[in-house]
């Protein structure tokens, strides 16, 4: 039987996370944030990392809590309320799960414990001009034999919080073959590096910074490869279901808040003298909005629950949850300014807030429909 329940120190984690969000997190704060190119004030970082949560997935022998993906699961529901801005999703999970699935022991004594203690930050350099998170996407970043170690050219595109990060995980095709899968590598980089160079882009979301990463002539010594050489597919497609799951959670967060803020204001809002949820459209709208929030509840835990214990059809899961949250997360704030009329379009109302996470979390590591024909192919490879 599955029980994806909350343990008791699960729910005291998820209301202390509420409680931090809430007080250390409010709209005035998240909208500078927007403006901040670091996206985050030092001192709000700093609070995260007393509390433990950037060493939450971090082994204790690399001075991590080393606690299951479910209490990280709680944390990142909490954080889509707000929602939260900075580099906690890009370190603590793309940067930091990478190290831990693919790194080598010198590679994680070195980088681990300062993810944990909030000191260092690290991301994952994936996407290319394709698009589709694939191996085939992985082509133009190439990483050539060089002088005691390793030369990587090209471009990567979309790179969470490459501005702010000590470390830059960039996977690099070292060699071609029929099999796209095979011949990808991951290194860790030092963002200090000569002949890196990061741009800061101007998206949607200005919660959540991206940036354009150019290697040229970047080289890297041999202890910078993480893994095994031309092998490192299958743990980048396993850091993208714990990114995916993650997303999944922090969508769920933003859904119930953006039904709270349209119910409290369909009961005060007064048209022809009464309020507006005392019409049949908007009950119908909020109840659909209940519907499709709770049960991207249900597959987004089962998700996290599916991540947490590594289960077999943790990616069909994972997949099942990205498809269904991209798709309820965009309709659940679409209807919010919907029904908020006039004051729901204006930039000053918190709507938009969830409306444009929704967007960026939609397309970040493949939208719905990438998902869904992910989950056509398992069940027919299977």
């Amino acid at each position: 039987m599955v029980d994806t329940a909350f343990t008791e120190e699960q729910d005291m984690l998820k209301r202390s996370a509420r409680n931090f969000v809430e007080n250390e997190c409010p709209p005035e704060y998240v909208r500078e944030m927007w403006e901040n190119d670091e996206g985050i004030t030092q001192e709000v970082w700093n609070k995260m990392a007393e509390l433990g949560w950037m060493g939450l997935l971090v082994p204790e022998e690399y001075d991590g809590i080393g606690m299951s993906f479910q209490d990280l699961a709680v944390v990142f529901e909490e954080m889509g309320r707000v929602p939260m801005p900075g580099p906690f999703f890009s370190s603590v999970v793309l940067g930091g799960e990478t190290i831990r699935l693919a790194g080598t022991e010198e590679q994680k004594k070195a980088v681990l414990p300062g993810i944990a203690m909030g000191e260092t930050r690290a991301t994952l350099a994936l996407m290319e001009c394709d698009p589709l998170l694939s191996p085939a996407g992985i082509e133009s970043v190439k990483a050539e034999p060089a002088a005691d170690g390793y030369a990587i050219n090209g471009i990567k595109l979309f790179v969470p919080d490459a501005h702010t990060a000590d470390y830059i995980i960039c996977a690099a095709r070292t060699d071609e073959g029929a099999d796209p899968a095979k011949g990808i590598s991951l290194f860790l980089v030092d963002s200090k590096t000569s002949g890196l160079s990061i741009e800061l882009l101007k998206t949607m979301d200005g919660g959540r910074k991206q940036c354009e990463v150019n290697f040229e002539n970047v080289a890297v010594p041999e202890s910078a490869l993480m893994g095994q050489k031309g092998e490192a597919w299958p743990i980048i497609s396993k850091v993208a279901d714990i990114a995916n799951a993650a997303l999944c959670m922090e969508m769920v967060g933003g859904m119930e808040k953006s039904l709270e803020l349209t119910v409290d204001y369909a009961k005060t809002r007064i048209a022809f003298d009464q309020p507006i949820g005392s019409y049949q459209a908007i009950k119908h709208m909020c109840a659909d909005m209940m519907l499709i929030t709770e049960s991207a509840k249900s597959v987004a835990y089962y998700a996290a629950w599916a991540v947490s214990e590594d289960t077999p059809d943790a990616p069909e899961a994972v997949s099942m949850a990205k498809a269904y949250c991209s798709d309820t997360y965009r309709k659940a704030t679409g209807d919010c300014i919907q029904i908020m009329g006039g004051i729901g379009f204006t930039w000053e109302h918190d709507a938009h807030l969830y409306f444009k996470r929704a967007r960026c979390n939609e397309h970040l590591f493949g939208d719905a429909a990438f998902h869904k024909d992910r989950l056509v192919t398992m069940k027919t490879s299977a």
